[in-house]
């Protein structure tokens, strides 16, 4: 059973810069900062985004805890081993958005046989499929 306070599964990013990352997550997405907790050193140790009905965590990545964290940001990978898929009512709107905010578009908005697709690389490495269904689907 899940606890209440958090969605049953939500994606963690890892990033650098972890601040802007959290600035341009709510310009691009109009996501909405529900938690944020910065260190005495500058970087974001942990922050809850409500983004489209769901739920986004990051923070600034620390090497010094890799043997515990388990995780690095794509800058430090030299890319990202997933997609985070973001259903959407209007893929247009969403993708121009988020090039407008300094995206780079991997594949443009498309109708594909399973509904409207688009691929984009957002400024901290990770990669973003924004979807919508089929029409009639």
């Amino acid at each position: 059973m899940s606890d209440p306070a958090y969605p049953p599964l939500s994606p963690y990013l890892m990033v650098k810069r972890g601040a802007e990352a959290l600035d341009w997550y709510v310009r691009a997405f109009g996501a909405e900062v529900v938690e944020r907790h910065d260190m005495e050193d500058g970087r974001l140790g942990h922050a809850t985004l409500g983004l489209n009905g769901g739920s986004l965590m990051l923070s600034d990545e620390f090497p010094e805890l890799a043997d515990i964290v388990g995780t690095a940001s794509p800058e430090t990978l030299g890319g990202t081993t997933c997609s985070v898929n973001l259903s959407v009512d209007d893929v247009d709107l969403w993708f121009d958005r988020a090039i407008q905010a300094g995206a780079a578009a991997l594949r443009p908005p498309a109708d594909e046989f399973y509904g409207r697709h688009a691929k984009l690389r957002d400024p901290f490495g990770h990669v973003w499929s924004i979807i919508s269904a089929a029409r009639g689907a």
